[in-house]
């Protein structure tokens, strides 16, 4: 196996030496031979997080077209949210929220939630690992790209890491990922760009200081290759003294999260605000939740706003909600935008078990105080009578959200981005701007 085959098909899997109990990480990166550092491309101290919501979420269920409400209700009788409990969104009378987003109701009252409605892509796939392959990637459906659309950018701004990385312009890990595993959007040209932080339990034994852990566990053998991977390991040593510094920094958090183990994702959220709230430089963070794949049971019988569904929206409504509170509370509210994914959306006809079957478009929600906010799209148009076969429209191609991020959230000129995602992708208006205009809105 050639060296470069290596890197790019052999190690992508290797976890490196515990560090602190339990604690993880992975930092191997880029192909260590390619060109000189890039020109300064984009605003170094803006950051994006990704929400992954896995299983494919019912978009119908979470954002409920009012406007087409007795169409809604004619398909999905037993799991419709009854009209009078539907979360009104000041200026768009047609549209409403789950009644368990409370706090994501509230910050859409105060500008700082863009809801997307329709977002897929074109021949969508219905099966979870390729769907979710698609969107980390940025593949068309027809396509398989061995590298993901977040590491193909932080190759472009980083081409020489990790040779030469950490450095005093860049110390930081490029990307985290809190999990056990680092996401494929992440992988660039040869290996990933980013690291991941194993649980939030292993975060706080790592920033408290916890009896390390460190070893050289890898066998000596396969020469080249595996001295390749020790010299990660102590730029791994060297990312986790980084992120024990920043963490130290914060001291006091908002007092809006749940206690710790009440919500995984806010308990991953808060350890995002008090990374980027203590100085790193890391551009990307990626958190997750799953239990999205809503076959049956997605709500309780003889009350829609019970049930899986409503528990798992109520969860991420209270993480963004307390995760936005503490970015405030922080003073780093404007450095920070937030955008939730799910591999696909649901039918929009609901099944004889309760729940409702893979589809193709569901809404996008970025949050922040940067966003343009409001709702971007119409309502989706449902038929009168929806058979089991009815999907929800695609609007948006969500390659135009990433081309949204990186040319008005990251300042990457438009040929650039249109290399870095395969097309020229229209960006959408996602971020806010003091003349903004053209946005489609649903009024």
């Amino acid at each position: 196996m050639q060296r470069r085959e290596f890197f790019r098909h052999g190690l992508s899997s290797v976890v490196l030496p515990s560090l602190i109990n339990g604690f993880s990480i992975r930092a191997l990166a880029a192909n260590p031979f390619l060109q000189d550092e890039a020109a300064d491309l984009n605003d170094p101290d803006r950051v994006l997080v990704l929400v992954q919501l896995n299983g494919g979420n019912d978009g119908l269920n979470m954002v409920i077209p009012l406007e087409y409400y007795d169409a809604y209700y004619a398909a999905r009788s037993n799991i419709a949210i009854p009209r009078n409990k539907v979360l009104s969104l000041e200026g768009f009378p047609g549209t409403g929220l789950n009644p368990a987003m409370t706090a994501l109701q509230n910050l859409f009252q105060e500008g700082r939630i863009s809801i997307v409605q329709g977002v897929s892509y074109p021949q969508p796939n219905f099966s979870h690992f390729r769907a979710t392959d698609i969107w980390l990637t940025g593949a068309d459906a027809g396509q398989v790209l061995p590298t993901g659309w977040a590491g193909r950018y932080l190759h472009e701004v980083y081409p020489r890491f990790p040779l030469d990385y950490p450095n005093n312009a860049m110390p930081d890990p490029l990307a985290i990922q809190v999990g056990s595993l680092v996401s494929p959007a992440l992988q660039g040209p040869a290996l990933t760009m980013g690291m991941a932080i194993s649980n939030p339990n292993s975060f706080y034994d790592l920033i408290n200081d916890r009896p390390e852990a460190v070893g050289a566990t890898t066998p000596v053998r396969a020469g080249e290759q595996l001295a390749y991977i020790r010299e990660m390991a102590v730029k791994t040593d060297q990312y986790a003294g980084v992120i024990r510094q920043a963490a130290q920094r914060v001291q006091q958090q908002s007092d809006k999260y749940p206690a710790a183990g009440k919500n995984a994702l806010a308990d991953q959220l808060k350890i995002v605000a008090r990374l980027v709230a203590g100085g790193l430089k890391t551009r990307i963070y990626i958190v997750s939740m799953g239990g999205f794949d809503t076959h049956a049971r997605q709500t309780e019988p003889g009350d829609p706003t019970t049930g899986n569904h409503a528990k798992l929206l109520g969860k991420l409504s209270e993480a963004i909600g307390a995760f936005q509170d503490d970015l405030a509370y922080l003073r780093i509210g404007d450095r920070v935008m937030g955008m939730t994914f799910s591999e696909f959306g649901r039918r929009i006809r609901s099944n004889a078990s309760g729940g409702t079957d893979h589809g193709v478009a569901a809404p996008v929600l970025l949050f922040g105080e940067s966003v343009n906010p409001g709702i971007i799209g119409a309502n989706p148009l449902l038929p009168d009578v929806a058979t089991v076969r009815d999907n929800v429209p695609m609007l948006y191609d969500f390659r135009a959200l990433y081309a949204g991020l990186l040319e008005n959230w990251w300042g990457i000129d438009s040929l650039t981005a249109a290399r870095l995602l395969g097309n020229n992708y229209i960006p959408m208006p996602i971020i806010r701007r003091s003349n903004a205009g053209g946005v489609e809105m649903n009024r």
